[in-house]
């Protein structure tokens, strides 16, 4: 079977295709080639906002179209939310946001066999994680592990808890052991992923948190680096810097969800935290780990919000010095609280605050590059751009002129700013 496969959303999408994408390689079948017609098109869709769905629409259809005869396949949480609709346009094998390895058997079926399947579950009656294996499908540098799934957080604009269910996570042995293979596999680095990772452990005996998985995984980490992905604040605690701090595994680049830099708004959105609180946590990372990156995103145009509000947003980020930011125009979500709120901005509204937004977000991050020149940064090297090009543990792009570098991690010394990336030498 000759395969496409497309994957629209976040890093936990990402790392639920490689694993398909793994499935799909140790049964034989291949990714086709540049213009060879697929036996089947796979999409594993989003929903976040009203705009991933129609980027997932968009890319079923593109597809379907490309690869006349092929299975079309669509599975992710778009499938979950609105899964009429994706059957409208051509899906014959339809998953929601579970059960990613029945899903590459049904493809697989429905390719050797015509069989169409359709398989929506009831998100909140998940009870387990799907354990899927640790890897990448791009070389043996920087490898994923999904640690936790879910979300109950009930955010005011947010889909997600609908699609995705309730918290559960990867027992500590389970993410011992992935980390244990993954670095004898020869990775470097290890990406620990989920929904919302601060919430690992609540379903586990015992309770374990975030920290205890950390400390788990860099026990046999080796000498990979780990890195983790998108933060909520309040795991941000005292013990929860001395601890993963003392591993000496843990990369210095921290994504926090902000959303809103305005405590009226935060309210709005039913966040679990005010400025003050958030302010209190950047300052507790930077403790703990010196010179850390911090990112972060951001919401502009939410239901409600004023000029006074965008106007202590952008003085709460600049507070902040954040070294790169994620920008979104607030986007409306049939089915959450805030859909149905008052006082929607107009798009313009939202678009000119996100510009606004960004130009500050453009000149912290040009500052943050700036005050690297100068330091040795770890960086791990991953492609070759006449020389070698990487990520430092800041998660910066690095270049040097040694070339051959690739899956090598290596002390360099920052030499200067070239456009968005670092120049440095080994």
């Amino acid at each position: 079977m000759r395969y496409i496969i497309s994957t629209l959303g976040c890093k936990v999408n990402q790392f639920e295709t490689q694993a398909m994408e793994a499935r799909l390689q140790e049964h034989g079948h291949l990714p086709a080639a540049p213009g060879e017609m697929a036996d089947a098109v796979i999409v594993n869709t989003c929903a976040v906002t009203a705009e991933s769905g129609r980027k997932s629409r968009q890319t079923i259809r593109r597809l379907r179209d490309e690869n006349p005869g092929a299975v079309v396949a669509v599975c992710g949480c778009y499938a979950q939310l609105s899964p009429e609709d994706a059957e409208e346009i051509g899906a014959g094998v339809l998953f929601g946001a579970a059960d990613r390895m029945d899903f590459v058997a049904a493809v697989e079926k429905a390719v050797a066999e015509g069989e169409r399947t359709r398989r929506i579950d009831e998100p909140f009656l998940r009870r387990s994680l799907e354990k899927l294996p640790a890897g990448a499908m791009d070389g043996r540098t920087r490898a994923m592990l999904k640690i936790q799934d879910g979300c109950v957080n009930f955010c005011t604009y947010c889909i997600i808890p609908y699609t995705r269910g309730r918290l559960r996570s990867l027992p500590l042995a389970d993410a011992a052991a992935e980390t244990a293979r993954i670095r004898q596999e020869g990775y470097r680095e290890l990406v620990l992923t989920g929904i919302e990772v601060a919430s690992y452990g609540v379903d586990l005996p015992g309770r374990p948190g975030l920290a205890d998985v950390i400390e788990a995984v860099a026990a046999e980490a080796g000498d990979m680096r780990i890195r983790l992905g998108s933060l909520e604040p309040t795991v941000i605690t005292e013990d929860f810097c001395r601890r993963t701090a003392a591993t000496g595994k843990l990369c210095r680049h921290f994504h926090l969800s902000l959303q809103s830099g305005c405590d009226r708004t935060l309210k709005a959105m039913n966040r679990k935290y005010d400025t003050a609180f958030f302010y209190e946590r950047t300052a507790l990372l930077r403790r703990y780990f010196p010179g850390c990156a911090l990112t972060c995103d951001l919401i502009t145009g939410f239901p409600g919000e004023t000029e006074t509000d965008q106007a202590e947003t952008m003085a709460f980020i600049e507070k902040c010095a954040f070294s790169d930011m994620h920008i979104f125009p607030y986007s409306r979500r049939p089915g959450t609280p805030a859909d149905a709120m008052p006082e929607q901005c107009t798009n313009a509204v939202k678009a000119r605050r996100a510009h606004e937004a960004q130009a500050t977000a453009e000149r912290m991050h040009r500052a943050f590059l700036e005050e690297s020149v100068g330091q040795i940064l770890p960086v791990l090297f991953e492609t070759a751009e006449g020389g070698s090009v990487g990520h430092s543990d800041t998660y910066l792009l690095v270049k040097v002129p040694e070339e051959n570098l690739q899956g090598q991690l290596r002390q360099v010394r920052i030499t200067g700013v070239d456009g968005d990336r670092l120049q440095g030498e080994i």
